[in-house]
């Protein structure tokens, strides 16, 4: 490891323990290792530049998060629950299913684990706490381990990240997503229902049969914008990235026929969207330069090398790198983790013979739990946040959740075809 690179990592690791933004910590690194190494800091301008301009894919990740914004402040949340109580509120810890089957739905729309706890995940909370149904810390807990569902069923916006660093084809990814999306759902129903019959969770009152249609067709307009994203990228109408600006005016038009956005209201979601969207962006450029450094002083051949001259086969690999993003997403953010991590082990992934779809689905799978592990557990600080619900609480309560998390991350590693079956079955060459 050269004095640059050392550097590097050190003013990274210093920035990050002064809590200073990720973004700024890269971009200090990289100039640093610039300097060190006696190169052009102009260089590091070069690199980012070209870097955005050529990510054609980057364009999506605003325009989902200006969806998921809209989607949020158009209340838009409250009639996809009216329809899922009607469906399987009645049943033992009925809101609970409820909670998992809308953040289903809504991972549809936003793409963003985040935008999920903070719109309906807030919406469920309050439901299932409501006369004391439920518990603060159960509600909290189950929000955020729910929410981990969003960013797996698509469109989802680390999934166009993990494109634009790997190559990989969207359209692939975002079908490879489906079928996980559904495990998960299922993992946490069936937790649902354990604990019900343990804990007697209570039911919602049955809603009448006449009531049920009408109920349907008031959250069935939402419930159309998955369709018509997969349909349109899948029959090439439009292409993936064309696909987030067709989900943000859905969005739009929703919150127009619904009345439901003042323009006032609308003006703040935008400006909203516009400062999220920024911290993402300069998160990206400052991963351009570290990868730069990374690649110059060959580490992915360095890490293929190593993977290579210990045989590891498929599955053994896979699992090393479940553990590893699994302890890394207790301390790191998710897009840091894609952009500078995932670099470093694209040729080791290759020379295994791991298929990049199923690689890219794994991989932010277990990102996705580290959003509900101590001590990061971004969904946990911004549920706490929201709710002011103690923490070590919802940690506690987690727990359960977390472990059947955790066997249907194993599933999709153990049998691929729960992540490759429905892109190859769609005329995708994952391989």
């Amino acid at each position: 490891m050269s004095n640059a690179l050392i550097t590097m990592l050190a003013v990274m690791g210093g920035t990050m323990l002064l809590r200073a933004p990720i973004a700024f910590g890269m971009l200090g690194g990289g100039i640093a290792y610039l300097i060190v190494k006696g190169q052009d800091v102009g260089l590091m301008v070069d690199q980012v530049l070209n870097g955005l301009y050529n990510s054609y894919v980057l364009l999506a990740v605003p325009l989902f998060i200006l969806a998921a914004s809209i989607m949020n402040a158009g209340a838009i949340s409250e009639r996809l629950f009216a329809m899922a109580i009607a469906l399987v509120g009645h049943f033992r810890g009925g809101l609970a299913y409820v909670n998992v089957i809308v953040s289903v739905i809504f991972s549809g729309m936003s793409g963003s684990a985040i935008a999920d706890a903070a719109g309906p995940g807030l919406v469920s909370i309050r439901m299932m706490t409501e006369r004391k149904r439920f518990s603060p810390e159960f509600a909290c807990a189950l929000t955020a381990c729910s929410s981990t569902i969003g960013p797996i069923i698509p469109p989802s916006i680390p999934l166009v990240i993990y494109a634009l660093v790997s190559g990989t084809s969207v359209g692939a990814l975002f079908l490879g997503g489906v079928v996980p999306g559904i495990l998960m759902a299922f993992a946490l129903m069936v937790g649902i229902y354990i604990l019900g019959r343990i804990y007697n969770f209570p039911r919602e009152p049955r809603t009448p049969l006449k009531d049920i249609p009408r109920v349907v067709m008031v959250g069935f307009l939402p419930m159309t914008l998955p369709i018509v994203l997969l349909g349109g990228i899948y029959s090439g109408v439009f292409t993936p990235t064309e696909a987030a600006a067709v989900a943000a005016l859905h969005a739009i038009l929703l919150a127009i026929y619904y009345r439901s956005l003042s323009w006032r209201r609308m003006w703040n979601v935008l400006q909203e969207s516009l400062k999220q969207s920024a911290s993402v962006t300069l998160i990206v450029a400052s991963a351009f330069i570290m990868n730069y450094a990374i690649a110059a002083e060959q580490i992915p051949d360095l890490v293929a090398h190593w993977f290579t001259l210990h045989h590891f086969t498929k599955i053994e690999y896979l699992l090393l790198i479940n553990l590893v993003f699994l302890i890394l997403g207790c301390f790191l953010d998710t897009t840091t983790m894609l952009l500078v991590l995932i670099p470093l082990l694209l040729p080791a992934t290759r020379a295994v013979g791991v298929d990049l779809v199923h690689f890219g689905v794994i991989v932010v799978v277990n990102m996705m739990i580290g959003l509900v592990t101590p001590p990061f557990g971004m969904l946990l600080f911004v549920i706490n946040a929201m709710t002011g619900t103690s923490l070590r609480g919802m940690i506690r309560q987690s727990v359960p959740f977390m472990a059947l998390l955790i066997i249907a991350l194993l599933t999709m590693t153990l049998v691929p075809q729960t992540v490759l079956w429905l892109p190859q079955s769609m005329g995708y060459v994952t391989q």
